[in-house]
């Protein structure tokens, strides 16, 4: 009988990485929401942080010197710091369930996770919650493959640089990568500063636009031409996402492939990693097929950068803000 991985038809999405769930929870009205991606066997965990105003948890314990080397669910949210209130419901989901670390008296999920700030899009009050969070996992399947509008990308906007007046509407997308039995997967929530860049292209299909809002102003050219000018710009932004691989990898290995797949952000973000941004990346593998840090890595880059460039075209226009499929329409 053939394995029924082996026949699974792939949906270019994280969920190609057999035992990888993802689930959302969102708050249109308010603006925000959280993703989940649960692995409920556990998988070897690593983290990279890049960006100068991050909103995380758990990260310290991804450090390859210390002791846990297995996460069961990376949470990532809306909501800004506020958002990290989410996990508490993602833990309580797999508790349970009976999943997590064994600590004799009870599993202890290892849930690590990142915000990004999306308060000034619609009702700053309401923020992803424990009940979200719980709501997420409850949602959470083998099947779900929704981009733009949904998650942690409810929220989510591009091209900042003058604050939130002419930026525009961003999203959640996801892509994978097979070759042979490795699997690479990717799931981002875009919220930067700069300008998204189509990296076949070259241009820029999303970002900060003109005074009339017909063309884009791009930000790399403002910054070159008024370098003393910061523009309108807070700690507002954060693209935050995670890959998923297959691979066995250690958590030093996955810790590097999640460094790598930091290149995916900067072929698709102009310009990345500013001090107004959080980026981080998590990387989960489940330890099923022979493949190194260093081609998960180079993989994971492309697979990521591809999910970006998904996220800005998959979504549609909310709370006023154009989106990519707007200025196809003109």
């Amino acid at each position: 009988m053939e394995n029924k991985e082996n026949t699974k038809v792939l949906q270019d999405a994280i969920i190609d990485v057999p035992g990888i769930k993802v689930g959302h929870s969102q708050n249109l009205k308010a603006g925000t929401g959280c993703t989940v991606v649960i692995c409920e066997k556990g998988a070897t965990a690593g983290v990279d942080v890049r960006g100068g105003a991050p909103g995380t948890r758990e990260t310290d314990l991804l450090n390859p010197v210390n002791l846990v080397d297995k996460a069961h669910a990376i949470y990532l949210s809306g909501g800004s710091a506020f958002g990290l209130d989410g996990a508490t419901g993602v833990m309580k989901y797999l508790e349970e369930k009976g999943i997590g670390l064994d600590v004799v008296l009870t599993k202890v999920p290892i849930v690590p996770g990142a915000v990004l700030f999306d308060l000034g899009v619609g009702d700053y009050r309401i923020r992803p919650d424990a009940r979200m969070g719980y709501d997420a996992c409850l949602n959470a399947s083998e099947e779900e493959v929704r981009q733009g509008n949904v998650g942690a990308g409810t929220g989510a906007t591009v091209g900042k640089i003058f604050g939130g007046f002419r930026c525009m509407k961003s999203g959640l997308g996801t892509a994978s990568f097979k070759s042979q039995e490795l699997i690479v997967g990717a799931i981002v929530a875009v919220n930067c500063l700069g300008d998204v860049i189509d990296p076949e292209s070259g241009e820029i299909i999303a970002g900060v636009l003109t005074e009339n809002k017909k063309e884009f102003a791009n930000t790399m050219s403002f910054l070159k031409n008024f370098p003393q000018r910061s523009g309108s710009s807070f700690p507002t932004n954060t693209t935050i996402g995670v890959i998923a691989t297959n691979a066995k990898l250690t958590k030093a290995g996955a810790t590097k492939a999640a460094m790598m797949a930091q290149d995916g952000y900067a072929r698709t973000i102009s310009p990345a990693h500013t001090m107004f941004d959080g980026d981080t990346i998590f990387c989960m593998a489940t330890g099923e097929v022979e493949g190194g840090a260093n081609v998960v890595g180079a993989i994971a880059a492309e697979v990521m950068a591809r999910a970006i460039v998904k996220a800005v075209k998959s979504t549609e226009s909310l709370y006023g803000l154009l989106s990519y499929k707007d200025l196809q329409k003109r």
